[in-house]
C-alpha cells in the first residue's frame, strides 16, 4: 500500500492500557506519570519514522456509558475501574499526540472501536486504504479488502486470509462468533458452554447465527441444543453488543487527517518535563544555524597565543579528555576550553602518535598552563569539576579559581532530576543535541579509549564540551539567583568540592588479609546455608532463581501465597514474601540470609579487593553531590555508604578499613540530628525542654505516647517510640508504622494521634509545611536548598501523599545534609590552616571520620566537635558523639 492513499486509524485507548502494562515499572524520580506515556510515545513515533504515513487519527473513549451500557447493564462491568496512576497519564498522552500534529477525536456515548469503525467506512468510500493499528482481536470484524489491522507492539498484520487461515471463516463471521462465545473481557455474556472451537464449526457448517437457529432442531448435541434454545436473546444481544458501529455521527474531512511536521518545541517542552532523554535527543535539532569554531592547538606559537589569551582572561571554562571514568586511573590526554560562545580551543597532549601525530607532550602544555590553572583571580567553569580537578591534581596542578560548576547549578535548581550530564543540560536549556562519546570512541568490541580516537574526530567532541559547559553557565548562573540559591552554591556545595576531592584522592586503606579471611568465612556460612535449605526442600535447586524458588515455596511446601510477580506470570520471592513466610518455615529465613550474605561477600569482601589502587594501595570512593534529592551525599565505586551497621556482618567487613599505621580511626557522628532540626522548625516546647536538658529523647516520647512512666518503658517501647520519632520525620503514616512495628493499623492510629495530641508544635509544623508546599509547590532546607513538587496537587492520591511525605522530610533531612556539609567544609579548612597531617577520609550520612596521628588526637579530636557543635544556631544544641578506633568498626 502507498502511504499517500492510506490512512492509519490508531486505537489509542487500547494502545494506552497495552503500554501501561508493558512498561509498568518505568516511573521518574518525581513520581510523575511517565510509564504508559513512554511506551505509548515510543511505540507511536516508531509508526511515524518507519510507516511515514501522509494521514493518521488518534482515537480514545469518552468518559461516561455508551449506548451499549443503556442496552446492557452488566457491560464491562466486570472490569476494575482505570488505576489511578493510569488515569493521570492520560492527559500526557493526549497532549503528546496534538504535539505531534495527529489529530486526535472521543465522542461521549460511543467507544475508540465505534470512531474508528466509521472512519474506516468513510475513508474507504473515499477511495482510501485502511490500516487500523490496534491489538484488539475485536477490530477483526471491520476488516475488508481495503482495510487491515496492524499491531506494532507484536508487528503483526492481520488481513482477510490472516482470518481465514486461523478460523477457516470470513470477518464478517467474527461478531456471529462473539454472539455465540461472549466476551469475558467485556462482560459480554454469550451462550453458555460455547467457545471458539464450537462456535467455528457450527457457523462453518451454517454461515450465521441466524441459519443456525433457523436449524436448531438439527443440532444432536442434547446440552448444545439446550442452551442455544435457551439462551437465543442472550446471543443476539451479545452480537449487538460485539458489533462496532459504524455510523457514528461525525464530520469527515480526509483534509484533517494528513499529517504534518510535529511541534518540536512542544515536544521538547513535554520530553523534559516527564525526564524522557532519550526522546529529547531524538527531537532535538541540533544548531546547525550558529557557526562554531573549534580549534585544535597542536603547534607550540598557537599554544603561546592560547596561553596568553588566557591569561588576560577573568574566566574560562575548562575540561579533560582523559583514558578513564574513575580519575585516580585516569592519564590525560587533552584539555579544552572556551572563553567565548561557540568558540573553544582543544589541546592534544596524550593521544597516540597514529591518532595525533602532531602534538605537544603532556608536560610542555601543562607548564604553560600551570601558572593560569593555578591563578586563584582566572575564574574557571567546569562540569563536574571535580573529576578534572583530581586528574590535573596528578600532573601537579593544583588548580585555583574554581568559581562554577554547572552539574551542581542544574542539580540545585532541580534536585529531583534524574540526571545533571552536560548531554542533558544541553537538551533541557539548550535545545542541542551534543556529540556523543560513543559517535567519536565506538561501543561495544569496537570502543576505544579516547587516546586513540584520531584528532579530527577528537577536536569537535572536546572542543564542545568546554563550549556548552560556558554557554550552560551563562544560562544557569542567573536562574540560581532568580531561584535564591546563589548562597547556597556559593557558601556550601561549590567549597564542598574540593574537600571531596581531597578525600577521594587520599583514600582509605583496607586489611587485605581480613578481607580475605571474611570472604572465605561468607562462603563457608553460604554452602553451608545451601546444604541446609536443600535439605528442607527435598531437592537441589537453583536459589537465587525467583522462579524455581517459587515452585519449591508454594508448588511443594504449599506455603501460603502472598503475592504474583508484577507480569502475574509467577510467584514473588521478594523480601517482604519472604519476612513473612518466615513465620510459617524455616527455608524462607534460611533464603533471607544466604542473599544478604551473597550479597556482601560479592559487593564488598571480593570486590574490595579489586578496588585496591595498585599505586596508593588505598581505595578511593568516589562522593556524588548530584544524585540524592535531599542534598545528602552518595558514594560509589565502592559505595561506603551501604556497609549494613546493625548486623555482625557489616561490622566485621567495616572491621576491615584500616588507618595507616601508628595511626587512629576518629568518628565523629552527629546525635539525632534531624530530630534536633525536627524541633528547631516546628518550635515545640516539648521536644526542646528535652534536648536542652540533654533528655533520652527516645524514652521521653515513650512516656508521652504510651501514656506511662518512664520506670515502665522497657527496650522495646523504647525502639517503639524511636521508629515514631524518625516516622513522623517521614511522614509515615498508620499502615506504615503498623508494618514497622508489627501492630494493627488501628492501634498504630492510636500512637500517632497520642503523638501529635502531645506534641502540638509538630504538628502544626508539618500542617503549615504541607500547607506551604501546596501554595508554592515546592519546600525548601533551612539553608533554602529547594525541592520543587509539582506533583503535590496531583488528583492521585499515592503521588499527592507522596509528594506530602517529601515536603515534610525535605526541610528535615535536606538541613541535616546541608550541615553536615558545611561542617566538612569547615572541618577542612581547619585541618589546612593548622597544617595537621590528620585527614578527613569518609563522610557517611550524619558521620565524618578521620586518620589521627597520636600526636595530634586531642587537638583534632577538640577542633571537630568545636566545628561540630557550633555549624549552627538551632534553638536546641547540637550534639557530636565522638569515637575512635583502631579500625571503622571500633571507630563508632
Amino acid at each position: 500500500m502507498k502511504n499517500d492513499d492510506t490512512v492509519y486509524l490508531i486505537d489509542g485507548s487500547s494502545y494506552v492500557y497495552r503500554a501501561y502494562h508493558a512498561i509498568r515499572d518505568l516511573t521518574n524520580s518525581q513520581g510523575l506519570p511517565t510509564n504508559a506515556v513512554f511506551g505509548f510515545v515510543r511505540m507511536l513515533m516508531k509508526l511515524i519514522k518507519d510507516k511515514a504515513p501522509a494521514y493518521g487519527a488518534m482515537f480514545f473513549d469518552a468518559k461516561g456509558p455508551t449506548f451499549r451500557h443503556e442496552r446492557y447493564e452488566g457491560y464491562k462491568a466486570n472490569r476494575p475501574p482505570m488505576p489511578e496512576d493510569m488515569v493521570v497519564q492520560l492527559p500526557y498522552i493526549k497532549r503528546v499526540t496534538r504535539a505531534l500534529e495527529i489529530a486526535c477525536f472521543e465522542m461521549p456515548g460511543y467507544e475508540a472501536d465505534d470512531l474508528i469503525g466509521t472512519y474506516a467506512r468513510l475513508a474507504e468510500g473515499a477511495g482510501f486504504n485502511v490500516i487500523m493499528v490496534t491489538g484488539d482481536k475485536d477490530f477483526m470484524q471491520l476488516v475488508t479488502e481495503k482495510a487491515i489491522l496492524w499491531d506494532p507492539m507484536k508487528d503483526k498484520i492481520t488481513d482477510r486470509q490472516a482470518i481465514f487461515d486461523r478460523f477457516g471463516l470470513g470477518p464478517e463471521t467474527i461478531v456471529d462468533m462473539m454472539g455465540l462465545t461472549g466476551d469475558s473481557s467485556d462482560n459480554i455474556p454469550g451462550v453458555p458452554g460455547i467457545g471458539p472451537k464450537t462456535a467455528t464449526s457450527l457457523l462453518a457448517d451454517h454461515g450465521t447465527m441466524e441459519a443456525i437457529y433457523d436449524h436448531v432442531e438439527q443440532i444432536t448435541r442434547k446440552k448444545l441444543h439446550e442452551n442455544l434454545v435457551r439462551y437465543r436473546d442472550q446471543a443476539f444481544l451479545s452480537r449487538e453488543l460485539a458489533t462496532i458501529h459504524r455510523h457514528v455521527p461525525v464530520q469527515f474531512d480526509i483534509e484533517s487527517l494528513r499529517l504534518k511536521a510535529p511541534n518540536q518545541k512542544e515536544l521538547q517542552s513535554l520530553f523534559q518535563e516527564l525526564e524522557f532523554s532519550q526522546l529529547q535527543q531524538i527531537v532535538s535539532t541540533p544548531t546547525a544555524t550558529i557557526k562554531k569554531t573549534y580549534q585544535a592547538i597542536t603547534e607550540a606559537s598557537a599554544l603561546e597565543q592560547l596561553v596568553e589569551r588566557l591569561s588576560q582572561a577573568k574566566r574560562f571554562s575548562i575540561d579533560t579528555e582523559t583514558t578513564a571514568k574513575d580519575p585516580m586511573r585516569a592519564r590525560l590526554v587533552g584539555i579544552s576550553v572556551a572563553l567565548d560562545p561557540h568558540a573553544a580551543f582543544y589541546i592534544p597532549c596524550g593521544h597516540t602518535e597514529k591518532a595525533a601525530p602532531e602534538q605537544i607532550p603532556c608536560d610542555i602544555v601543562l607548564a604553560q598552563l600551570k601558572p593560569i590553572l593555578e591563578n586563584p583571580d582566572i575564574l574557571k567553569i567546569g562540569q563536574n569539576i571535580k573529576y578534572d580537578w583530581l586528574v590535573l591534581s596528578h600532573y601537579g596542578i593544583a588548580l585555583a579559581g574554581v568559581t562554577f560548576d554547572t552539574m551542581l547549578a542544574s542539580y540545585l535548581i532541580n534536585p529531583a532530576k534524574r540526571g545533571h550530564s552536560l548531554d542533558q543540560i544541553a537538551l533541557d536549556y539548550l535545545d542541542h543535541k551534543m556529540v556523543s562519546y560513543k559517535e567519536v570512541a565506538g561501543k561495544g568490541k569496537d570502543a576505544r579509549t579516547f587516546d586513540h580516537v584520531p584528532l579530527e574526530q577528537a577536536t569537535p567532541y572536546a572542543a564542545e564540551d568546554a563550549d556548552i559547559t560556558l554557554m550552560a553557565y551563562d544560562l544557569l548562573s542567573p536562574k540560581l539567583e532568580e531561584a535564591g540559591l546563589l548562597d547556597l552554591f556559593e557558601q556550601v556545595e561549590m567549597p564542598l568540592v574540593p574537600v571531596l576531592m581531597r578525600m577521594e584522592r587520599v583514600g582509605i586503606a583496607v586489611d587485605e588479609r581480613r578481607l580475605g579471611e571474611l570472604s572465605k568465612t561468607f562462603s563457608d556460612q553460604l554452602n553451608t546455608i545451601e546444604g541446609e535449605i536443600y535439605s528442607l526442600a527435598g531437592e537441589t535447586f537453583n536459589i537465587r532463581s525467583s522462579q524455581q524458588l517459587g515452585e519449591i515455596l508454594f508448588e511443594k511446601l504449599k506455603l501460603p501465597v502472598q503475592k504474583r510477580t508484577k507480569k502475574k506470570t509467577g510467584f514473588s520471592t521478594d523480601v517482604d514474601v519472604l519476612t513473612t513466610l518466615a513465620e510459617h518455615h524455616e527455608l524462607p529465613a534460611l533464603v533471607l540470609r544466604h542473599r544478604m550474605l551473597s550479597k556482601l561477600k560479592s559487593t564488598y569482601t571480593d570486590a574490595l579487593l579489586e578496588l585496591i589502587h595498585p599505586e596508593t594501595g588505598r581505595i578511593h570512593t568516589s562522593y556524588n553531590q548530584t544524585i540524592t534529592a535531599t542534598g545528602r551525599l552518595s558514594s560509589s565505586d565502592p559505595n561506603l555508604q551501604n556497609i549494613p551497621i546493625r548486623t555482625e556482618e557489616g561490622r566485621q567487613i567495616r572491621s576491615a578499613f584500616v588507618p595507616r599505621k601508628g595511626w587512629r580511626f576518629l568518628s565523629a557522628d552527629y546525635s539525632q540530628i534531624e530530630l534536633r532540626i525536627l524541633a528547631h522548625c516546628s518550635d515545640d516546647p516539648i521536644l526542646i525542654k528535652a534536648f536542652s536538658e540533654d533528655e533520652d529523647i527516645h524514652m521521653r516520647t515513650a512516656t508521652e505516647v504510651f501514656q506511662v512512666f518512664p520506670s515502665f518503658v522497657n527496650t522495646e517501647l523504647r525502639q517503639q517510640a524511636k521508629a515514631i520519632n524518625f516516622g513522623i520525620i517521614y511522614g509515615m503514616s498508620p499502615y506504615g508504622l503498623s508494618k514497622q512495628l508489627e501492630i494493627s493499623q488501628k492501634m498504630a492510629k492510636t500512637y500517632i494521634d497520642n503523638y501529635f495530641s502531645r506534641y502540638k508544635g509538630v504538628k502544626a509544623f508539618l500542617d503549615k509545611t504541607i500547607e506551604a508546599a501546596n501554595q508554592s509547590k515546592m519546600t525548601s532546607t533551612l539553608l533554602n536548598r529547594i525541592r520543587p513538587l509539582p506533583e503535590i496537587g496531583s488528583s492521585n492520591r499515592n503521588i499527592r501523599q507522596f509528594a506530602e511525605r517529601i515536603a515534610i522530610n525535605t526541610p528535615i533531612q535536606g538541613s541535616a545534609a546541608d550541615l553536615i556539609k558545611l561542617a566538612m567544609i569547615q572541618v577542612d579548612a581547619a585541618l589546612r590552616e593548622g597544617q595537621y597531617q590528620s585527614t578527613m577520609l569518609l563522610s557517611v550520612h550524619d558521620e565524618i571520620m578521620l586518620e589521627v596521628p597520636p600526636e595530634e588526637e586531642k587537638a583534632i579530636e577538640q577542633c571537630v566537635k568545636d566545628i561540630m557543635e557550633g555549624i549552627w544556631k538551632l534553638k536546641v544544641p547540637l550534639k557530636v558523639n565522638l569515637a575512635w578506633g583502631d579500625n571503622w568498626a571500633e571507630a563508632h
